[in-house]
């Protein structure tokens, strides 16, 4: 076993841990890492799509089902990247999220309380565990190692959104998050970034209850829109600069998008 770890962990130039890995921009990412040579741990809820992932993607991927919320399958993820590939993760990407369409007035706060533990809560277990591992496991190996905390928010936790407000205030709080592990663990040689995108077609808007009406008028107002594809490009962008090179926000929106 301690060999067939040392060949692993030989194989993969850095081990990523990728939650809402099912899907759109955290699929794409997986794939996008995979092609670089990097070994993934995804996470989902979808346990029969991260096996078909595994499937197809081979000894890289590693699919861990689960509540992204759970510390539990928190732990799991890391714990799987030794298990898997020899080493620990020195990427986490903290993508899992859901919409919700709608502005405060009108939004259906039904879920609310879901979304704001998934978007919110979620998302700082996964910083919070990720900071304290990577704090003990990478600070010594600066700057000859990179370590980096990418976070997915979005435009409309920068700019209010006239048809996801409620949403959005979810993600201003992501960003505050962000730049608040920023300042921490900056200084101890871990990377955090900001991914802002604008709007992606993915399974999304389904799940912020966009109508299919809706997701026409983006298209015809501002397509062509961007696809998952186009933001792992930014994130592979982030994590791929020199240990020293600090990327610590992009937004990415389509050429069209005026606002928000």
């Amino acid at each position: 076993m301690a060999n067939q770890k040392t060949i692993q962990s030989d194989r993969y130039s850095r081990i990523a841990i990728i939650t809402g890995a099912t899907s759109g921009i955290g699929e794409a990412t997986a794939r996008r890492f995979i092609t670089s040579g990097y070994g993934v741990v995804g996470n989902g809820r979808n346990a029969e799509k991260l096996r078909a992932l595994e499937q197809e993607l081979g000894a890289a991927f590693c699919g861990i089902a689960g509540d992204a919320t759970d510390s539990t399958v928190l732990e799991r993820l890391f714990a799987s990247a030794i298990e898997r590939f020899g080493k620990p993760a020195d990427i986490v990407v903290a993508n899992a999220g859901r919409g919700l369409g709608g502005s405060v007035k009108d939004a259906d706060l039904s879920n609310f309380e879901e979304i704001l533990k998934l978007n919110v809560t979620g998302t700082l277990a996964l910083l919070q565990k990720a900071a304290q591992k990577m704090v003990d496991e990478h600070q010594s190996s600066y700057p000859k190692r990179a370590a980096d905390i990418v976070i997915i928010g979005s435009v409309v936790g920068r700019h209010i959104s006239p048809f996801s407000a409620v949403y959005g205030a979810t993600k201003f709080a992501v960003h505050s998050l962000a730049e608040g592990l920023r300042r921490e663990v900056g200084p101890k040689g871990i990377r955090v970034s900001l991914v802002e995108p604008g709007i992606v077609i993915s399974g999304f808007q389904d799940g912020a209850g966009y109508s299919d009406e809706m997701v026409q008028n983006f298209e015809d107002k501002f397509g062509p829109l961007l696809h998952g594809e186009d933001v792992a490009n930014a994130i592979h962008y982030i994590v791929t600069q020199p240990p020293h090179v600090h990327i610590s926000d992009i937004m990415v929106r389509p050429t069209r998008q005026d606002y928000p």
